[in-house]
């Protein structure tokens, strides 16, 4: 139901598609005050700011890191007004129903999503450094930086961690539905899966270009296009063997795993992918599909939006390390050495199963079946039926 909720305002396949784009560039922009700053202050300081921009890790010790933490969430404050002016203008659909199928958003739900996570993250963090594992942080806790943090991170973070599930566990999984009931999905799909594999098998056996790459992806995409817009392949859409096919590919399951993967991979230029290693990106992707779940099942997106604001809200204040995304004035500094090991597993394997349990029970979900793998086609007349408030 809640897939269905697109169903209801301007939903062709190209308001998605573009709109993904255009809200992805205009969150890239965002980043524009960030980088003048840095590129500010290393000149200011007599260094070299080319350098400075082509390393990562000195663009993140460049500026303080409260200012630093600020104007990276800046981005996504501006990412989220781009997405917010392109549903309301482009696809004529009101913020609410992005969010849930309910008459209004139930703030019970978020705030139980924010405070199993933050309950869990700080016990955990506690119980490890008093009991088990001492020797791995160090307290860092300085009054008046952490003042400034608290106060940065208690109002950007919840507006990050809400522009990025609006973009996917929202925008996103709603546009893929649509999209995935189109009759050249199920090929572009397949195509898509095959021609990355070609890319990173020549990435990593050829070791070619960053152009190449960028060309041999451009090519990619233009094939895609082609194939969603013209009327050759019809004869294809169109035969017996296919129609399985897209009756397969028209269901709960396909818009969760693709926003799941890109939301895995847009997390893979984080610094901890290159100190733990790619097998970090289960850990990404696994949460993806943890969000979406919850989103599915409760037919909304509160759950997601409070644990995703939880999650990172009380990572920023309360756990810092040389190797994060986030470098910040919290309580503690994680000094470990950053190795990988089957512990990232864990929450994937073991947490988020018992949170989706505990969700299940307190909100008495039903009928898993139809929610995650029900077929997704146009309500008749696009009517929609209210679940209440609950």
């Amino acid at each position: 139901m809640f897939i269905h909720l697109a169903y209801r305002y301007l939903h062709e396949a190209w308001r998605y598609i573009v709109g993904f784009f255009v809200i992805f560039i205009i969150w890239q922009l965002g980043s524009i005050p960030f980088m003048v700053g840095v590129v500010a202050k290393a000149i200011s300081d007599g260094g070299d700011a080319l350098s400075v921009l082509e390393d990562p890790n000195a663009i993140m010790s460049v500026l303080d890191s409260n200012l630093t933490l600020f104007l990276m969430l800046l981005s996504f404050v501006i990412g989220f007004i781009g997405l917010y002016l392109w549903v309301k203008y482009v696809h004529k659909q009101p913020l609410l129903r992005v969010t849930t199928t309910r008459k209004k958003v139930h703030w019970g739900r978020f705030w139980f999503g924010f405070l199993l996570v933050a309950v869990f993250t700080i016990a955990t963090t506690l119980l490890d450094y008093f009991y088990f594992s001492p020797d791995t942080y160090e307290v860092q806790f300085n009054l008046k930086p952490f003042i400034i943090l608290a106060v940065i991170a208690i109002v950007m973070v919840p507006l990050q961690t809400s522009f990025e599930e609006y973009l996917f566990r929202g925008y996103l999984m709603q546009g893929f539905g649509v999209v995935s009931t189109h009759k050249s999905f199920p090929l572009i799909f397949l195509f898509i899966h095959v021609w990355i594999a070609l890319l990173i098998l020549l990435d990593i056996y050829s070791g070619l270009s960053m152009l190449f790459n960028m060309l041999f992806l451009t090519v990619g995409v233009v094939i895609v296009f082609f194939m969603a817009l013209t009327n050759m392949f019809d004869f294809v859409y169109d035969s017996a063997s296919y129609q399985p096919l897209k009756r397969f590919f028209s269901r709960k399951f396909t818009p969760l795993y693709v926003t799941s993967m890109i939301f895995g991979m847009l997390h893979f230029f984080n610094p901890e992918v290159d100190q733990l290693g790619p097998l970090i990106m289960i850990y990404y992707i696994g949460t993806g599909v943890f969000l979406g779940l919850m989103t599915l099942m409760d037919e909304g997106m509160e759950l997601a939006l409070g644990f995703h604001a939880g999650n990172n809200l009380i990572a920023a204040l309360l756990v810092t390390a040389d190797w994060t995304a986030f470098q910040t004035h919290s309580i503690f500094k994680d000094v470990s050495d950053p190795t990988m090991s089957w512990y990232v597993l864990l929450p994937v394997l073991v947490i988020y199963p018992i949170f989706l349990l505990l969700m299940a029970w307190r909100y008495k979900w039903k009928n898993w079946g139809n929610r995650l793998a029900g077929r997704i086609q146009a309500p008749p007349n696009d009517s929609i039926v209210e679940i209440g408030n609950e």
